[in-house]
């Protein structure tokens, strides 16, 4: 992975996984920003970023307990791309976390989630 490319984690800073990611990019000593949804927001242009390279049922947590709080007519919005991204930006607690995304305009990766491996291979495989 390109290093010098800039690297965001979207979340909010009081989730566990978040939590995690950011120590574990901050003991690899990997420059980063953190964006928290909550008091940062989150507009449909940041969404139809990562849209581009992961689909929306991969973005959406349907296991947290934002989606259970859910009514069927909101969990069946979210069946479609256009649903699912109405739903993500007036719920932002809807999106699985934490997103990293590495680049600006032309992405090099997004993707959700923290494990150790993932992110090893995503910074340190060749």
């Amino acid at each position: 992975m390109n290093r010098s490319s800039s690297i965001t984690l979207f979340g909010i800073p009081n989730c566990d996984t978040v939590k995690k990611a950011r120590t574990w990019l901050e003991q690899q000593s990997i420059p980063f920003e953190f964006h928290n949804f909550k008091k940062d927001g989150l507009s449909a242009a940041q969404v139809d970023i990562w849209l581009k390279k992961i689909n929306f049922e991969t973005l959406i947590n349907r296991k947290g307990t934002s989606w259970r709080a859910l009514s069927d007519a909101q969990k069946n919005e979210a069946e479609t791309p256009a649903g699912a991204m109405n739903l993500v930006l007036a719920n932002p607690s809807l999106i699985k976390r934490p997103v990293l995304q590495i680049g600006d305009d032309q992405l090099d990766y997004v993707g959700v989630g923290f494990n150790d491996q993932l992110y090893s291979s995503i910074f340190f495989e060749k």
